[in-house]
């Protein structure tokens, strides 16, 4: 029962936080859509920086599961494959959609959240990983995007445009071809 509320608390503050604002969305509010008083949110979250890093904190985990996965492995194409097919599989999930949504609708909000930084140097690190360290420039930042392709369908596609499947492979398609190395048949322009 506990895990129940604690969820559905989660699930109304993601949906408020990403509607209202993080900044206009009280933990009153989030308490009377829940059906409860104030005192037994506090029960479960003492503020909403904490609500806010119990929805990121898995994440953060996919993140550092996947650096650690990728520190154990030498820098080959076959890796940077299977880190894209990795990271593709992690932000497929309904619940990672919305909480984008989410941080990218209170960017200003959220900037300086202590969760959120450390999703942000994750990243950061994810993609200094990817490249060999004598990578050109234009290949470290080819590889990067690899990275954020999984992100962009989402985003770029009209909802309903794709199924979610379509949209995932074609996103992968673009990731690969973001991995190929220069002069690997791509024109020139």
């Amino acid at each position: 029962m506990r895990e129940d509320t604690r969820t559905r608390i989660q699930e109304i503050a993601l949906r408020l936080f990403t509607e209202q604002g993080y900044e206009a969305t009280s933990l009153r509010e989030i308490a009377e859509e829940l059906g409860v008083t104030k005192a037994a949110l506090y029960y479960h979250f003492k503020t909403k920086d904490d609500i806010v890093a119990s929805l990121v904190d898995k994440r953060l985990e996919e993140l550092e599961e996947l650096l650690e996965w990728v520190r154990s492995r030498p820098r080959t194409p076959e890796m940077r494959r299977e880190l894209v097919t990795r990271y593709a599989e992690s932000v497929r999930s309904e619940r990672h959609l919305g909480i984008s949504r989410f941080m990218e609708r209170n960017q200003t909000a959220l900037r300086d959240h202590p969760t959120l930084i450390r999703i942000r140097e994750r990243m950061i690190e994810l993609t200094s990983q990817i490249s060999e360290p004598d990578a050109t420039p234009a290949e470290r930042v080819s590889h990067s995007l690899a990275l954020f392709a999984m992100h962009a369908g989402k985003w770029l596609l009209k909802e309903g445009e794709l199924s979610e499947d379509e949209i995932h492979k074609a996103c992968l398609e673009v990731a690969f071809r973001l991995l190929e190395p220069a002069g690997s048949g791509a024109p020139d322009r």
